[in-house]
């Protein structure tokens, strides 16, 4: 019995793993198994850091959030338990988006934390 190589599903296999790799540098975009290396290291990469992107954001949204909170004299954990405690419902992203681009805003949101709490 001949000994079977695969044919088109191995070529299909190759072909999709060599896509992927377009745009690497040498031996990673022409090489099967070099290929397959960066691939994978990439596409885990990807993966980790669709999570990092997240926590960093959150991180940035919050330093901001913090700044602008403590030129109104009052400090971030003040502040969000009291938006808490008044029932205001914007998430950090909007928070740091109104704190850089309108203060005046920010600072009626300050003053209703600090009534609530």
């Amino acid at each position: 019995m001949p000994r079977a190589k695969g044919g088109p599903k191995s070529r299909a296999r190759r072909n999709r793993v060599l896509n992927l790799a377009e745009g690497y540098w040498g031996a990673k975009s022409k090489l099967f198994r070099s290929a397959t290396e960066a691939v994978d290291r990439a596409l885990k990469y990807a993966y980790r850091d669709r999570k990092a992107r997240k926590r960093d954001f959150r991180r940035l949204w919050i330093a901001r959030i913090n700044a602008a909170a403590r030129l109104n004299g009052v400090t971030y954990s003040r502040f969000m338990a009291g938006l808490t405690k008044s029932g205001v419902g914007i998430d950090r992203k909007i928070l740091a988006d109104l704190a850089i681009t309108d203060p005046a805003s920010f600072t009626k949101l300050v003053e209703t934390a600090k009534a609530a709490s």
